[in-house]
């Protein structure tokens, strides 16, 4: 399945691999994709595999098990060359077969579970890495659509009658929670599929960063379809 994103002047389109990787995030450019109509039968990949109660992540030594059809297998090629491409530029990649993700029920008025438009953060320099293969496809949401939850003022009211300690010390309860990682979409916003198959590059709130984080969230799986996701 080929998905063309809507344009956006955070996304650039890079040719292949190598330019995905190569290319420095700049501007308002947050995110990078490597746009693929890739080959092969990924449901088959998918349906060949018990998932656990909720993800299950997969290794090259599992997929090489797998008794596959001609179009299961250039799936599975496919899959293996990325992870190959991705740990040879210093990624972890990981494959997940996935269910569902756990929900966050410990604020019910403010989820931090990964269906929560957020931002990755890291301590050092880095990058996220996606692609689905199967299943619905991770949405990005452009920044100037979003605003962070903390800054709405009911929710950070809220926030602070759960909090009941110093005012001082309430940033880093909102840091320490994950709260300050999440945003909602403004009215109108237009948050964007990623497709199937994309290889897609985003970039992470860390120190050295010289562009905003890219937003971005997991979708609410279809009833029976488990995803096949390639992250790191």
């Amino acid at each position: 399945m080929t998905h063309l994103p809507h344009a956006s002047s955070q996304i650039y389109y890079a040719g292949s691999f190598r330019e995905l990787v190569s290319t420095p995030f700049c501007g308002e450019i947050n995110a990078m994709c490597w746009m693929r109509e890739l080959r092969g039968d990924f449901s088959e990949i998918a349906g060949k595999i018990e998932p656990d109660e909720t993800i299950r992540t997969l290794d090259a030594a599992e997929l090489l098990e797998l008794s596959l059809t001609e179009q299961g297998q250039l799936a599975r090629e496919i899959i293996l060359d990325d992870l190959k491409r991705l740990e040879a530029h210093g990624a972890s990649p990981v494959l997940n077969l996935i269910r569902h993700y756990e929900r966050d029920d410990a604020y019910p008025f403010f989820p931090t579970d990964v269906y929560s438009f957020h931002v990755d953060r890291s301590p050092v320099p880095t990058d996220t890495f996606l692609c689905t293969y199967y299943g619905e496809p991770s949405e990005l949401l452009p920044n100037a659509q979003g605003i962070q939850k903390v800054l709405i003022p009911e929710i950070r009211d809220e926030l602070k009658k759960r909090y009941r300690g110093p005012e001082e010390g309430f940033e880093s309860f909102l840091s320490e929670h994950f709260f300050d990682l999440h945003y909602m979409p403004k009215p109108g916003a237009q948050p964007l599929s990623l497709g199937r198959g994309h290889l897609w590059r985003l970039a992470v709130d860390h120190p050295e960063s010289t562009v905003l984080p890219c937003l971005h969230r997991a979708p609410q799986e279809k009833n029976g379809q488990n995803r096949l996701l390639l992250i790191c």
